[in-house]
């Protein structure tokens, strides 16, 4: 387990999952994960991931096993954008891939168009880019949440996130994990999620761009999410058969292979 302290409120837990032969160059790719989530969701990545690259999983702050956020934190896609960056710092990693799954996916555009020195490609798995088209799901649960507990919350909408097919002893895994969420971060982090609007910074992406949905994506239509991914300069849409919306869980080797190999087709740049 590893910690990183960027700022008096901030302790940021992260893992670093690195399989590839020693002697040999490799490059970097950051993982970010979605709302009520930990660096633990990339269990089906790493495998396929790590034997080329050193994979980083951070837990988002107030997620995971970082510091737990008050409620009225001033959440903000910029301010998350800025731990991700100071934690890169850190480990001294000048340029890596950038792979985001649903809000996470959110959270790599924003860096993206923000710090388009640092990334080298982009993948991005079903991320909600104006989430005000969405707000009165987010209201209702806050309300559910504050009622009910976050457990309850992520049992009830466990079916829509990951559909009909997902094995029953995985769902169980996902509502006990995201049952972990802090409360305060929590209700806090929904409440602000509304205002996010990252629509502006995608013409400003100028790596290499993947964008992954399901056909049949129930929250997100395949034509809404071809309007937006068309405002990204150098992108490609990949459409995964399926009904899910959590796309990185429910066909996780598939995505993790086709992000592998997105990464091999780039260009190769080296970190000084």
């Amino acid at each position: 387990m590893a910690i990183a302290s960027f700022s008096p409120d901030l302790q940021m837990h992260y893992e670093v999952d690195d399989f590839a032969e020693p002697w040999r160059e490799h490059e970097t790719v950051l993982l970010l994960h979605g709302n009520a989530e930990s660096g633990e969701v990339w269990y089906g990545w790493v495998p396929h991931l790590a034997a080329e690259l050193r994979v980083v999983r951070p837990d988002m702050r107030g997620f995971g096993r970082s510091t737990p956020m008050p409620r009225d934190y001033p959440w903000s896609p910029s301010r998350i954008a800025d731990d991700y960056l100071a934690l890169m710092d850190r480990l001294g990693v000048e340029r890596f891939h950038l792979v985001g799954a649903k809000v996470g996916g959110t959270m790599a555009l924003r860096f993206a168009a923000r710090h388009s020195s640092r990334v080298q490609t982009l993948t991005v798995l079903a991320p909600p880019v104006r989430a005000a088209d969405s707000a009165a799901r987010y209201v209702s649960w806050v309300a559910d949440i504050e009622r009910n507990g976050v457990e309850a919350w992520a049992r009830a909408t466990m079916s829509g996130r990951l559909g009909p097919d997902f094995p029953a002893e995985g769902s169980e895994w996902w509502i006990k994990l995201m049952g972990r969420t802090p409360l305060s971060t929590q209700l806090g982090f929904l409440a602000a999620v509304p205002k996010v609007d990252v629509t502006p910074d995608l013409p400003a992406i100028r790596c290499p761009t993947m964008v992954i949905t399901t056909g049949d994506n129930p929250l997100y239509p395949l034509a809404t999410v071809q309007a937006w991914q068309r405002q990204i300069p150098d992108s490609r849409l990949l459409t995964v058969p399926g009904n899910s919306y959590h796309i990185a869980a429910t066909a996780a080797a598939q995505c993790a292979r086709a992000t592998l190999e997105f990464i091999r087709s780039g260009p190769k740049r080296r970190d000084p």
